[in-house]
């Protein structure tokens, strides 16, 4: 049993996490008569290794204001959204946009400059009217990583647990709607602790990794969106998947994203043979919103029977292309493709997940003092679609208010030090580790093929049988052994898996990143709204 309590439990370390944390001890500095606040950061493996990291192309936000304008993203991003977008968070997100800029400026994040002169270098990505994306070089989210975690030192009040694993929240025995911590696995000796707060923060970016395609980091495992779940939270939107038009195809290359930025630059989409094919999709070609770029580079490959497509910006100066795109660069060298001089090989893969757990503006859930930022969430900000790089900004913005809102919070609460210890005296260790392994691979494959780019009823139902199953069998196996990390990753992602597959039958129409063969229309007049999926009872 645990009885160190904290103040607040932040789960994940990406740009929400980190976000959280660094506000909430810099507010708090600046009351100099109370204590700072006990903040425990928990990351999976290291505390880099959240999926901000791998982000390249940057943060969506108004700084040209000769050029662009508040309304002018706030049309943009409910044009992409197709119509599920909450207009009140689109407009608190952007208008909040600039002082989320000048807070990680502030933090130490350096972004790119014009060859020339001091201002930013904005570029455009699809969706988008305007130049309004500042980014650092090819690799924004690793500056805004890097810069963030070195602020951590500053703050001794902020304890990091590295290779730790979030299991379950703990829910009051006296108000099954207060969260009052969580079981935590240590995965470096397999030990699970039952850690106390008063307010507990879900920042584990999304579920990606229920593909088996995805640009994401082997973490995104749906772990904050299931625990949420099991908690009581209603969740939304999960049918709204986004998957990114462009990763890199390579025998050796894992998960390596090709920023949409190429496109915004001008890089052009081809067939093996170099044929265009953008412009019979869409008229703004290759800066359509990913969605329709995902399902028409989908559409040509099963037209044509090809592996990929290609992306070639060999139109654009070595020197440019060099400056612009360092790591797409030297990465793509080492497997031998020169992008100076020949086009990327690339396929869609699972990048984004729109739905998560459903929060109001100021992050906090439907269980009390549990609170859900950034990919994790849901607060109607994408709607049906997420338009590029709005979602780093989502991040800080509320990251930053959620820390707020907590701060003003702590003083109405005691942290309970006694909480139920996590009981495995019952379960023994597993000799059958295949069982794990073989699940995490089927369920990879059948959401690829049955739930994956363009749907229909039928391959839902499939879909819906075998994770069926799936569940009954990790249940049973969950019951009877010892935990590990592998255990409980697949655990979230079935269920994850679950609520995608019943939030897509729910939808019958095609809409944003939800299309299927059985219903190609969208219908305003019975979908124009949100999928809610409510649990049935809490555990």
């Amino acid at each position: 049993m645990n009885t160190q309590c904290f103040d607040v439990i932040i789960v994940g370390t990406g740009a929400a996490g980190l976000s959280v944390a660094l506000e909430l001890a810099q507010l708090s500095a600046s009351d100099s008569n109370k204590r700072p606040p006990k903040i425990a950061l928990i990351s999976k493996g290291s505390v880099t290794n959240g999926s901000t990291l791998y982000a390249q192309g940057g943060i969506a936000a108004v700084l040209d204001e000769v050029n662009d304008s508040t309304e002018s993203h706030i049309e943009d991003t409910l044009n992409a959204g197709a119509g599920l977008c909450h207009p009140d968070t689109v407009r608190y997100t952007i208008e909040h946009g600039r002082e989320a800029i000048e807070w990680l400026i502030k933090q130490g994040v350096i972004f790119s400059r014009e060859q020339k002169g001091t201002q930013y270098h904005l570029t455009r990505e699809g969706g988008h009217t305007q130049r309004r994306v500042i980014h650092a070089a090819d690799a924004t989210g690793k500056a805004i990583s890097e810069g963030l975690i070195e602020r951590l030192n500053e703050y001794t009040s902020i304890k990091v647990f590295d290779h730790h694993l979030a299991v379950d929240l703990i829910l009051s025995p006296e108000n099954k709607n207060q969260c009052i911590g969580l079981y935590l696995l240590d995965t470096k000796n397999n030990k699970v602790m039952d850690v106390p707060a008063k307010f507990t923060v879900l920042a584990t970016g999304g579920a990606s990794k229920v593909y088996l395609y995805t640009s994401n980091p082997d973490t995104s495992t749906g772990d904050g969106i299931a625990m949420a779940w099991r908690a009581g939270c209603r969740i939304a939107n999960m049918e709204f998947n986004q998957f990114h038009p462009t990763c890199l195809y390579h025998p050796k290359a894992k998960s390596f994203l090709i920023s949409e930025a190429l496109r915004g630059e001008g890089a052009k989409l081809k067939l093996p043979d170099g044929t265009l094919f953008m412009h019979k999709f869409d008229k703004r070609e290759e800066l359509a919103p990913r969605d329709i770029v995902a399902r028409a580079i989908d559409y040509e490959m099963k037209r044509t029977g090809s592996d990929f497509v290609y992306l070639d910006i060999t139109h654009k100066s070595p020197d440019f292309i060099k400056e612009h795109f360092p790591t797409i660069y030297k990465r793509c060298l080492g497997f031998g493709i020169d992008i100076t001089r020949e086009a990327i090989p690339v396929v869609p893969a699972a990048h984004y997940t729109c739905g998560g757990v459903m929060t109001n503006l100021e992050g906090q859930t439907d269980v009390a003092n549990l609170f859900a930022i950034g990919e994790t969430a849901f607060t109607g900000l994408h709607g049906a679609n997420r338009m590029a790089s709005n979602s780093l900004l989502e991040c800080i913005v509320f990251g930053r208010r959620a820390a707020q809102v907590i701060k003003n919070g702590l003083s109405e609460y005691e942290c309970e030090p006694l909480l139920p210890p996590w009981d495995d005296s019952r379960v023994t260790g597993s000799e059958e580790e295949v069982v794990i392994t073989h699940n995490w691979d089927e369920l990879r494959r059948f959401m690829w093929n049955y739930v994956g780019i363009v749907r229909k009823n039928k391959r839902l139902l499939l879909a819906r049988q075998r994770i069926n199953l799936l569940k009954r069998e990790v249940d049973d196996y969950y019951r009877q052994y010892l935990i590990n990390g592998d255990l409980i990753e697949l655990r979230n992602l079935i269920t994850a898996a679950e609520l995608i597959i019943n939030s897509a039958m729910q939808r019958k129409e095609s809409r944003g990143l939800h299309y299927t063969l059985d219903y190609p229309y969208t219908d305003d007049k019975n979908f124009l709204k949100d999928t809610i999926l409510v649990p049935e009872i809490k555990t």
